[in-house]
């Protein structure tokens, strides 16, 4: 398989692919597509800009690899070991990364849209709160109560998405820990010097600790709270781009 853009020997390419090792070897811009590397040992390997889209890495070492504007889209790395991997600008999307072992907020620089089975101590805050405001607006409430209470297990002084997961809770009828979550959302911006918003998110707690416990989510969490819904709406794209390519 010839090298991409003709930086990576070819002897290393075709020692990576006989004997599935080629550990701290300089890959860089390697065309790979494709290829069958499961239980590969590429060890802190020098993969920058190399191709690795729909390739099988499953199981595969690529602890401590640089993988810096590499693509992985679509590649199977079921099981693969990436500690240590540099993965700023790494095209992750549709990968499957299910039991992979990632560091804590490895991927908050990557390109990650579609990819499945990541955890949840890889995502990055922002990345977090932002995946669960996009399954709000799909009204996948229980998706979204959890990827909030991900992202507040994260930063739990975000007083966004208290109030977000606060509304999704709403939203599926629970209203006595959705009133919690509110309150406490009204101190966190209180605090801030927020004081419209935390007067709107108490009198919300107020109203729905007087009402039922429970009530069938029909849209009223959302509209009653049209302020800081729309205030959620527009603060996670704000998120997103400080974060870049994180969602």
């Amino acid at each position: 398989m010839a090298a991409g853009r003709g930086l990576a020997n070819p002897d290393l390419i075709l020692q990576l692919l006989d004997k599935k090792s080629c550990p701290a070897c300089n890959l860089q811009r390697a065309d790979l597509v494709y290829g069958q590397l499961q239980g590969a040992n590429l060890r802190k390997a020098k993969l920058i800009e190399a191709n690795l889209g729909r390739a099988d890495l499953s199981g595969a070492d690529l602890r401590g690899a640089d993988l810096k504007e590499a693509s992985l889209q679509g590649a199977n790395l079921n099981r693969a070991d990436l500690r240590g991997a540099k993965l700023e600008g790494t095209d992750l999307r549709s990968a499957d990364l299910s039991n992979a072992k990632l560091d804590i907020d490895q991927l908050a620089n990557s390109y990650i849209e579609g990819a499945k089975g990541i955890p949840s101590q890889a995502r990055s805050y922002s990345e977090l709160h932002n995946a669960g405001v996009k399954a709000a607006l799909a009204s996948k409430h229980p998706e979204a109560e959890q990827r909030f209470g991900e992202a507040i297990a994260k930063k739990p002084s975000a007083a966004i998405s208290w109030m977000a997961r606060g509304i999704s809770r709403q939203e599926q009828g629970r209203n006595g820990e959705a009133a919690n979550d509110l309150a406490y959302a009204g101190q966190l911006y209180q605090e801030a010097g927020e004081v419209q918003l935390a007067k709107q998110l108490k009198d919300a707690s107020v109203a729905l600790n007087k009402g039922p416990a429970t009530q069938t989510g029909n849209g009223w969490g959302s509209q009653m709270l049209g302020g800081a819904w729309s205030l959620m709406q527009q603060l996670a794209p704000l998120a997103l781009k400080m974060m870049g390519p994180a969602f």
